[in-house]
C-alpha cells in the first residue's frame, strides 16, 4: 500500500476547508434542533449513562415514542462540544468539517489498495467536494454519518492486515476489526455493513477468487474429488469469525430497539404493486443524485416523489437501465480476476451494502430519500469515477474534464453550505427544488412563527393545506398560528378540521399503535384553547380524556388535564393526574414540580416542598423549582431554612439574571435576617431590573424607616407612588414620615384624605388623619373625627382611648379658659406660650401616632411572582404571598410599644 503523503493529506484538508468555511457561520436547523437544542442528554446535569439508554434524540429506548436510532457514541461527541462551548453552533460544524477532513485522509488511505497514485488522488478529492456531503457535514446530525464513517474505514483498513507474510490468519486486525465495527455501529446503525465489504475484499482480491473459480471449487468438492483447498479453508474461517462477530452486533441491536412504523414515508404504508415500484424507483432516484447533484433538498419526505402506481409509469425504465447497467457492472467484476474488476467489485460492494438499510428493498424506514445517508455510498461512486477516467486514456482531455468537475462541485458545496444558515433559508431553498412536499411549507411557517412573523407563517401553513388536506399536522399549525393571531374562532374551527381526520373513537379499542402522539396533541392544543372560556372547562376535561382513551400512555395529557382540574378547584383529581403521569416518566423534573403546585393547594406545604427537593434533584436547575421552594422556605418563617433558601435564590437568579423578582427575594431574606445593608443592595438592583417594582419600592422605604432613615424613604416612596398613585401603604408611610419627620402635616394630611377617598372605609387613614387634626390643635374637628373612626371600628379599644384623650384635653382647656380652636395674632408671650403647648402637644400627638404608623412588610403579591403553576409551557400564574410569622410578630411589638407610649401621654395629660 502506498504511503499516503503530508502534503497529499494538506491538499484535502486545504480543500475542505475551502469548501466548508461558511459552514461555520450556520446555526442549528432541521433535524439539529432536536438533536441538539432540545436533547437533555447534553446537559452536564444528565447522567452519562443515560447517553446508553436514550435514543439519538434524548428520548428512552424504552418509549414507543422513541426513533429507536441508538448511536451513543455520536451524542456523546454533542456532549464534548456543549462541555466546551454549550450551545455555540459554530463550534459543532467546526467539528463536523474536522471529521470529513479525516474520512477524506482515509479514504486517500483505501483508495491507495485498489488505484494508482494520481487515480486514487482525484477520488479522493471528488469525495472532499462532493455537493451531495453537505447535509452530512453542514447539518450538525450528519456527525453520525462522518463518524461512522471514520471507524468503518478504519475497521476495513485493520482488516486489509489480518493476512500474514506466509499467508496465515493474524488475528490482532481482525480482533481490531470487530471492535471498530462495534464503535461505527454506535455511532450509527450502517458501520455494520462494513463486515460485508470485508467478507467481498477477503474473497475477491485477498484471495483474488471469481465467480466461476468459486462455482468450480464448490463442485469438486461436492463431487468428491478434492478437498477444500488451506487458502479456501483460511478464507472461510476468516469469514466465520466475521459473520458470527456480526450477528452478535445484530442481536444486541435488536434488544435494544422494538419495531416501528416510519414516519413520512407514503410508499411504506401502500399496496403492491405500489409499494415495490416505488421502493425500486428510488434507487435511480440516488444514483442521479450522486450523478448529477444539481438540485439538492433537505426533506424528500410526503409528495416530493410521487408514488409509482403502475407499470406503464415512464419512470420504470429508469428503474430498469439503472439495474441493467448494475448487473453489466456487477458480472464484469465477479467473472473476470483482472485488477479492473477488483476495483469495480470492491466500488459496487462501498455503494451497495451501506445503502441496503436505507434503500427501503428489505424493510421500510421513516424517510424516502436522504442525502446524508449517501454519505458512504459516495465512496464507491468516487472510485468508480476516478477509475473510468484512467481508463479513458486521454490524460490531458481527462484532467481536463476532471478539473471542470472539482471546481463545480466545490462552488455548488461552497454556494449549498448557506442554505443550512438558518431553518427559513434551509427550507425556502427546498422549495425551489420541490413544491409538492406540504412538510416544507409547514417547515417554512415554522421558521417565520419562531421570528413572531405570524401573517406570513399563516400563508404557508395554508398552502401546506392545499398541497395536502390530510395532513392533521398543517391543520394543527394553521389553528395554533390563529391562535397567536388572537383569532380563536379561526383557531378552533382549524383545530376541529384535525380532529376530523383522526380515527374515530371506539370505546374499549386501543389506537396506541396507528396513532401519532404529535398527531394526538389536537385535543391538547383544542382543550388549551376552549378552556380560556371558563364556561368550557368540562369540554375541555372532556378533550383530554378523549386522548387518554386512544393512548392511554399519552403523559402530556394528564399533565395538561392536571392542569385543568387545578384550574377547576379539583385539586385532589389534578394530583391523581400528576401521578398517573409520573408512573410513565418518574425522571421528568417539570411532573415533580406540579405535583408540588397541587400540594400547595391542598395546603400540604411539607409535601410541597418535597416534590420541589425531588425536581430540583433530577434538574438543579429547574429555574421554577427553586424559586418556588425558596419562598416556600422564606414564607414558613423558620430561621433554619433561611440559608438554603437564600442559596436556591442566588442559584435562581444566577439562571435569570434580568428577572427582577429574585433580587427582591433576596432582599426579602436578609430583612428577615436584619441585614439591612444587603437587603437594601438587593432591593436596588430589583428596582433597576424593574422600574415601578411595587413591592421592591415599598419595603426599601420600609427599609429605611426602620432604619430611621426616614428622609431616605421619601424619594423612594415618591417613586412608588408615580409608578402606583394608589397605594395604600406606601400613602400611610409616606404620611407618617412627613408628619413626624417633616413636620409637615399639610402633606400628610393629603396622603391621608387621598387614601380616603378611595376608599371611605380605611380605618388606618381615617384614625391617623385625626391624628393630623390633633396636631394642628384642631381638636374639635379631631373630636368629630375620632367618633367616625369610632363608628367605623368599634371594638378597637385604642380609638375609645384616644377619643377620651382628645375630650379630657378640650375640657382642661375650657376648665383654664382658652380657646379650644386655633387663634390668629395674638401677643407675643402668648405665642410663646402657644409655642410650648404645641410642642407639649405635639409629643403627645405622637404617641397616638405611633400606634398606627408602621405599615407590615409588602409581599410580591399580585403583581411579582409568587409560587407559580406551569401551566403551557413553563408560564407561572400569580399568587399572593402571605405574612411570615416573623412579619405579624413585628407588627405586634410596635402594637405594644404604641400602647405603653399611650400611657406615658394619658400621665401627662392626668398631671396637666
Amino acid at each position: 500500500m502506498a504511503v499516503v503523503s503530508w502534503k497529499e493529506i494538506c491538499l484535502l484538508t486545504g480543500l475542505v476547508v475551502g469548501c466548508y468555511w461558511n459552514s461555520l457561520f450556520c446555526g442549528f436547523v432541521f433535524d439539529d434542533v432536536s438533536a441538539i437544542l432540545d436533547n437533555k442528554d447534553l446537559r452536564l446535569t444528565t447522567p452519562l449513562k443515560n447517553l446508553f439508554l436514550n435514543d439519538f434524540w434524548g428520548t428512552p429506548m424504552s418509549e414507543e415514542r422513541s426513533h429507536k436510532s441508538y448511536r451513543p457514541l455520536t451524542v456523546l461527541t454533542f456532549r464534548l462540544n456543549y462541555l466546551f462551548s454549550e450551545l455555540s453552533s459554530s463550534s459543532y460544524h467546526l467539528l463536523n468539517v474536522v471529521l470529513h477532513a479525516v474520512v477524506c485522509v482515509l479514504f486517500l488511505h483505501f483508495c491507495r489498495l485498489l488505484l494508482d497514485r494520481s487515480t486514487s488522488l482525484i477520488a479522493a478529492l471528488l469525495f472532499a467536494v462532493h455537493p451531495i456531503h453537505t447535509e452530512a457535514v453542514t447539518g450538525v446530525v450528519g456527525r453520525a454519518e462522518l463518524l461512522s464513517s471514520i471507524f468503518l474505514l478504519a475497521a476495513f483498513l485493520a482488516y486489509t492486515k489480518s493476512k500474514g507474510a506466509d499467508h496465515s490468519i493474524v488475528w490482532t486486525p481482525i480482533i481490531s476489526t470487530v471492535f471498530l465495527v462495534a464503535v461505527a455501529t454506535l455511532c450509527k446503525e450502517q458501520g455494520i455493513t462494513v463486515i460485508g465489504i470485508c467478507c467481498i475484499y477477503e474473497v475477491f482480491v485477498a484471495q483474488g477468487f471469481t465467480l466461476p473459480m468459486l462455482i468450480d471449487t464448490l463442485l469438486q468438492v461436492l463431487r468428491g474429488k478434492d478437498g477444500f483447498p488451506y487458502a479456501v479453508l483460511q478464507t472461510l474461517l476468516k469469514l466465520i469469525v466475521l459473520i458470527i462477530s456480526t450477528l452478535l452486533l445484530v442481536i444486541v441491536r435488536v434488544q435494544v430497539i422494538q419495531s416501528q412504523l416510519p414516519d413520512d414515508n407514503p410508499a411504506a404504508v401502500s399496496s403492491t404493486p405500489t409499494r415495490q415500484l416505488t421502493f425500486n424507483y428510488l434507487l435511480p432516484v440516488n444514483a442521479w443524485l450522486l450523478l448529477n447533484p444539481s438540485e439538492l433538498c433537505c426533506d424528500w419526505t410526503m409528495g416530493t416523489i410521487p408514488l409509482v402506481e403502475s407499470l406503464l409509469d415512464p419512470r420504470n425504465l429508469a428503474t430498469v437501465v439503472f439495474y441493467a447497467m448494475l448487473s453489466l457492472l456487477a458480472y464484469h467484476s465477479l467473472w473476470y480476476g483482472h485488477s479492473s474488476s477488483k476495483i469495480v467489485m470492491m466500488a459496487l460492494s462501498l455503494i451497495v451494502l451501506p445503502f441496503i438499510p436505507a434503500s427501503n428493498l428489505f424493510f421500510p424506514v421513516g424517510f424516502v430519500v436522504a442525502e446524508r445517508v449517501l454519505y458512504v455510498p459516495s465512496m464507491g461512486f468516487c472510485v468508480l469515477v476516478a477509475h473510468g477516467f484512467k481508463l479513458l486514456g486521454l490524460k490531458k482531455t481527462s484532467w481536463l474534464l476532471m478539473g471542470v468537475l472539482l471546481t463545480t462541485h466545490a462552488v455548488k458545496t461552497f454556494n449549498r453550505n448557506w442554505d443550512w444558515e438558518s431553518e427559513y433559508t434551509l427550507f425556502t431553498s427546498a422549495l425551489k427544488v420541490n413544491r409538492n412536499n406540504a412538510k416544507l411549507w409547514n417547515n417554512v411557517g415554522h421558521a417565520l412563527e419562531n421570528q413572531n412573523s405570524y401573517e406570513r407563517a399563516l400563508r404557508y401553513f395554508l398552502q401546506a393545506t392545499r398541497v395536502q388536506p390530510d395532513d392533521i399536522g398543517a391543520h394543527m399549525n394553521v389553528g395554533r398560528t390563529y391562535k397567536n393571531l388572537n383569532r380563536s374562532r379561526e383557531a378552533e374551527e382549524a383545530y376541529l378540521i384535525a380532529k376530523s381526520l383522526m380515527p374515530q373513537i371506539i370505546p374499549g379499542k386501543k389506537y396506541a399503535t396507528r396513532v401519532a402522539p404529535n398527531h394526538l396533541n389536537v385535543y391538547i392544543n383544542l382543550a388549551n384553547l376552549i378552556r380560556a372560556n371558563d364556561s368550557r372547562l368540562e369540554e375541555a376535561d372532556q378533550l383530554y380524556r378523549q386522548a387518554i382513551s386512544m393512548r392511554p400512555d399519552f403523559k402530556q395529557a394528564y399533565i395538561s388535564r392536571g392542569e385543568l382540574l387545578l384550574k377547576m378547584n379539583k385539586p385532589s383529581e389534578a394530583k391523581d393526574a400528576y401521578l398517573r403521569a409520573l408512573e410513565l416518566d418518574h425522571t421528568n423534573a417539570d411532573l415533580w414540580y406540579n405535583l408540588a403546585i397541587v400540594n400547595i393547594e391542598m395546603k400540604d406545604p411539607s409535601e410541597a416542598l418535597r416534590n420541589f427537593n425531588r425536581a430540583l434533584d433530577l434538574n438543579p436547575r429547574h429555574k421554577l423549582a427553586l424559586f418556588n421552594s425558596a419562598l416556600l422556605m422564606q414564607e414558613s418563617g423558620e430561621a433554619k431554612f433561611r440559608p438554603e433558601a437564600n442559596r436556591r435564590f442566588l442559584t435562581y437568579v444566577k439562571e435569570e439574571p434580568d428577572d427582577a423578582n429574585g433580587y427582591f427575594n433576596l432582599g426579602m431574606l436578609a430583612m428577615d435576617a436584619n441585614k439591612n445593608e444587603e437587603a437594601e443592595r438587593w432591593m436596588r438592583e430589583a428596582i433597576r431590573l424593574q422600574p415601578g417594582f411595587r413591592s421592591a419600592l415599598f419595603n426599601l422605604a420600609l427599609l429605611y424607616s426602620q432604619s430611621q432613615r426616614e428622609l431616605d424613604a421619601l424619594p423612594v416612596l415618591e417613586e412608588l407612588l408615580r409608578y402606583h398613585p394608589e397605594h395604600v401603604k406606601g400613602l400611610i408611610l409616606k404620611g407618617d414620615i412627613l408628619m413626624n419627620h417633616r413636620k409637615d402635616t399639610r402633606g400628610a394630611k393629603a396622603c391621608f384624605e387621598r387614601i380616603l377617598n378611595m376608599d371611605p372605609s380605611n380605618v388606618q387613614a381615617k384614625h391617623n388623619l385625626c391624628v393630623v387634626y390633633f396636631e394642628e390643635r384642631e381638636l374639635q374637628r379631631a373630636e368629630r373625627c375620632l367618633v367616625e373612626t369610632l363608628a367605623m371600628a368599634p371594638h378597637e379599644e385604642y380609638i375609645q382611648r384616644h377619643l377620651a384623650i382628645v375630650r379630657n384635653k378640650m375640657a382642661a382647656m375650657s376648665a383654664a379658659g382658652q380657646p379650644i380652636a386655633p387663634t390668629e395674632g395674638g401677643s407675643e408671650s402668648d405665642k410663646q406660650q402657644d409655642q410650648q403647648q404645641q410642642d407639649k402637644e405635639e409629643e403627645e400627638a405622637r404617641g397616638v401616632k405611633n400606634l398606627r404608623k408602621s405599615s407590615p412588610k409588602e409581599s410580591v403579591s399580585s403583581q411579582g411572582h409568587g409560587q407559580s403553576k406551569k401551566l403551557d409551557a413553563g408560564q407561572p400564574d400569580k399568587r399572593t404571598k402571605s405574612k411570615s410569622t416573623k412579619e405579624i410578630k413585628d407588627i405586634e411589638k410596635k402594637r405594644a410599644a404604641a400602647l405603653k407610649r399611650l400611657e406615658e401621654i394619658e400621665r401627662i395629660l392626668s398631671s396637666d
